[in-house]
């Protein structure tokens, strides 16, 4: 349990430092060759851990949850993706908690996971500190809804949620590391296609000369933070899984007060101590 509990926090740090790569990739190359980059360098990183394993999978019944697990997450990636790169971090980012209760709904009615009182209660605690320290003044106005990016956002959240209940299932089905390699190889596969069908292979060599650095960080990052979850969810509740990994959201906030000098409004203060106090005393618990 504690193990399971540092995993989820190590998931919560890497994709508090990929969704900023993330932004910064798409719009520089794009969305499907970002996915393709990162997912390839996902499969080319664990096939020596799961080379042995992944031919047992044609014979494996969990196969098909594992096909919907990569299908959920190239729509996901995707939809999360292009409302990064069409929208502002400070606009959509409060939309992407949005994932917590959609596994947590999913793990009650699919695998009848529940949770104790005081964990249900310290993850809505957790929410809210995390929407406070989300939604700025602009965010109250009409016009901040209708913002690009947004929609893409909120349907986005809805697909990540599903995927992340299909990577928690899938790794206790079958095995963490097997379950990532399956979804980054059926990604790979996926925008491979739609890249051969648009002729970008060519643009997206130069893009990787380009941005080797930048792209090699994101892959880790990202792939890390899966990594870490999908073995997180094999050890603790996904919903209390995803309630610590979505605290990376107070993260970036603290960051962007220590390293950019930005300021914080009174309810965003209140919010950054309610969500860290909520994951904390939620670590602990665990």
């Amino acid at each position: 349990m504690a193990f399971g509990v540092v995993l989820a926090l190590v998931a919560a740090l890497s994709w508090g430092m990929g969704d900023f790569l993330l932004q910064r990739s798409t719009r520089k190359i794009g969305d499907w060759e970002t996915l393709f980059i990162v997912a390839l360098l996902g499969v080319v990183a664990l096939t020596p851990f799961v080379a042995a394993n992944v031919a047992a999978l044609v014979i494996d019944p969990a196969l098909l949850v594992l096909l919907a697990a990569g299908g959920f997450m190239v729509a996901a990636s995707v939809l999360d993706f292009e409302a990064l790169k069409k929208g502002k971090i400070a606009v959509v980012e409060p939309l992407f908690a949005l994932e917590v209760p959609i596994a947590a709904l999913l793990a009650f009615g699919i695998v009848s996971e529940t949770l104790a009182w005081f964990h249900a209660v310290l993850i809505i605690f957790l929410l809210a500190g995390l929407f406070l320290v989300s939604v700025r003044t602009h965010h109250l106005r009409r016009a901040a809804w209708l913002e690009r990016g947004v929609l893409l956002a909120i349907i986005g959240s809805v697909f990540m949620g599903a995927s992340a209940f299909l990577v928690g299932f899938s790794a206790r089905l079958i095995d963490p590391l097997v379950t990532m390699w399956f979804i980054n190889a059926i990604t790979v596969a996926v925008a491979l296609a739609y890249l051969f069908r648009h002729r970008s292979m060519g643009s997206l060599v130069a893009d990787i000369n380009r941005n080797r650095k930048l792209l090699l960080v994101v892959g880790v990052v990202d792939n890390l933070a899966w990594i870490s979850f999908s073995f997180a969810t094999s050890l603790i509740p996904i919903a209390i899984a995803i309630g610590l990994s979505e605290s990376y959201i107070a993260l970036a906030a603290l960051l962007g007060l220590l390293v950019n000098g930005e300021r914080l409004v009174h309810h965003q203060q209140v919010g950054i101590v309610l969500a860290f106090c909520a994951t904390l005393v939620l670590a602990v618990v665990t």
